[in-house]
């Protein structure tokens, strides 16, 4: 990759890395699907803003927006309730065990759905991602137990894996139909949030909301840095290396959660997280060692002189 994609990978791994903190002051008062709808919604709102007051193509047809609504369903909706809900009844490292299993989502609906091929590298790199993440939280699988409550939420994380890991496939699908980025996160973040709330109208649960400042901070850090610079780095990196290479910022994050949790909460590092920080690194290493095809035609093209330029000579 490049000195700029390293940079691209590097943004939304820092940042999803701290919200994994950052949403535990979302938990608590108001309603887990309400706080998705609202952190959607107004990333939404302010993401539409600076695109319109920047001068951006705003104006798409109606099978564009039909694309970036399902793009806000599946990435900025459903998956967040689902992963906000399985927060309330497991611990973090649990549900980031599971959310690993991503990397063999994106593996194989790429390989369906955008016809990608099953690199070897790519899987062996994901093994590796997945072992690690489960070492970095072994204490806390080994107290996991399986029971009628937990087996709900594991389907509701399992609903949140598929969710997210279609999102990405869709983001892949409308970057190769020419829909720009951050318009497309502008108005998926929009749709996502306000299918969120008329949910939350739906299912009856109550609208508040908690004024204090963890809440309110959390949720404008959440909605800024959290959605929408996250997301636009990261999507825009996915376009460019692929949703199988892409996701594996997914594994680097829980790594990143742990120095800050080391730090705010006073987390204990044992042998076994030692070890997977290891595995980790290393499977992230051989994921993102490649050069893309873009880059090799590049490179071939101004090595070597055009058929008309050989014709001057």
């Amino acid at each position: 990759m490049t000195t700029r994609q390293y940079i691209l990978f590097a943004i939304p791994a820092l940042i999803w890395g701290s919200t994994w903190y950052a949403i535990k002051f979302q938990l608590g008062v108001v309603d887990p699907l309400l706080s998705v709808a609202y952190r959607f919604i107004l990333a939404g709102l302010l993401l539409i803003t600076f695109c319109l007051a920047t001068g951006k193509r705003m104006r798409f047809n109606v099978r564009e927006h039909l694309l970036m609504a399902l793009l806000g369903l599946s990435l900025f909706g459903i998956n967040y309730w689902f992963v906000y809900q399985a927060e309330t009844k497991l611990t973090s490292g649990v549900v980031a065990v599971i959310f690993s299993l991503i990397i063999f989502f994106n593996i194989f609906f790429n390989a369906i759905l955008l016809k990608g091929k099953i690199k070897t590298d790519v899987v062996i790199a994901a093994i590796l991602g997945i072992s690690g993440t489960a070492l970095l939280f072994y204490n806390e699988l080994d107290s996991f137990h399986i029971e009628k409550e937990n087996v709900i939420v594991l389907l509701f994380c399992l609903g949140g894996l598929i969710s997210a890991s279609l999102g990405n496939i869709l983001s892949a699908y409308k970057q190769r139909k020419s829909i720009p980025v951050l318009q497309a996160n502008g108005f998926g973040m929009l749709y996502g949030g306000l299918a969120m709330f008329m949910l939350v109208l739906l299912l009856q649960k109550p609208i508040s909301f908690e004024g204090s400042v963890s809440y309110t901070s959390s949720l404008v850090y959440l909605s800024v840095f959290g959605s929408i610079i996250a997301f636009s780095t990261y999507l825009k990196l996915l376009g460019e290396i692929g949703p199988d290479r892409v996701v594996y910022i997914a594994l680097i994050t829980p790594a990143i959660a742990l120095i800050i949790s080391t730090v705010f909460e006073g987390y204990s590092w044992n042998i076994s997280a030692f070890l997977g920080i290891v595995l980790l690194f290393s499977g992230n290493v051989l994921a993102l060692r490649f050069k893309s095809k873009k880059q090799a035609v590049v490179r071939n093209t101004a090595a070597t002189p055009s058929i008309s330029k050989l014709n001057k000579i």
